[in-house]
């Protein structure tokens, strides 16, 4: 086994399920606190707003049909494995779509580690030389191996970052606020694409 499959497979067994992440982003909250090495308060300010932000996703969030179906009629054993903390913004937008698509099928599930507990991983699956989360890896159940990778951003979150990035230099609080508005407009949908596009249904 190489050395990168078996830190995935140590960290799987320290994982949280999806329901487990939601209660320590409570508990969390309650705490004034954040996932993570740094403590502060805007970190736990995230910590507060992103819970909010994923709980109401966790309700509204919607998978056509049509698409359920075809997820359900794939016959693999898929597992994600989320990078993540509960501080990031791009994660609370993306996590409750991910989960959305992990229920479709029995045998398929999802769970969330942290980033700054398991860097050898991080490294393994940088964005442009960065540790930038959440990064969803999407594994072969069964033999733990990498089928493909995704974030941290949905596809056309993506380039609106780099157009924007090319254009003032950095990405400010305006380019963060109408992201959060393309997301609230979204509903989900761009990174359930994705993933449809990655597991080639």
């Amino acid at each position: 086994m190489s050395p990168l499959k078996a830190q995935i497979e140590s960290a799987i067994k320290v994982a949280l399920d999806y329901p487990s992440y939601m209660m320590l982003m409570q508990e969390l909250v309650l705490k004034e606190m954040s996932t993570g090495v740094e403590q502060s308060e805007a970190l736990a300010n995230y910590t507060l707003l992103n819970n909010k932000r994923m709980q109401r996703l966790n309700k509204t969030l919607k998978i056509p049909s049509e698409i359920e179906t075809s997820i359900k009629n794939d016959l693999r054993d898929i597992h994600f494995l989320v990078l993540s903390e509960s501080w990031c913004g791009d994660a609370a937008q993306s996590l409750p779509m991910v989960s959305k698509i992990a229920e479709c099928r029995a045998n398929w599930s999802m769970s969330i580690i942290s980033r700054d507990e398991h860097p050898v991983i991080m490294d393994a699956y940088l964005t442009n030389g960065g540790r930038s989360i959440p990064k969803v890896l999407i594994l072969d159940n069964n033999t733990l191996e990498v089928l493909a990778d995704w974030g941290p951003r949905p596809t056309e979150a993506t380039k609106m970052a780099a157009d924007y990035k090319e254009i003032h230099g950095s990405l400010d609080a305006d380019f963060k606020q109408s992201l959060q508005l393309w997301y609230n407009k979204d509903k989900g949908q761009s990174t359930l694409q994705d993933f449809l596009v990655l597991l080639g249904l």
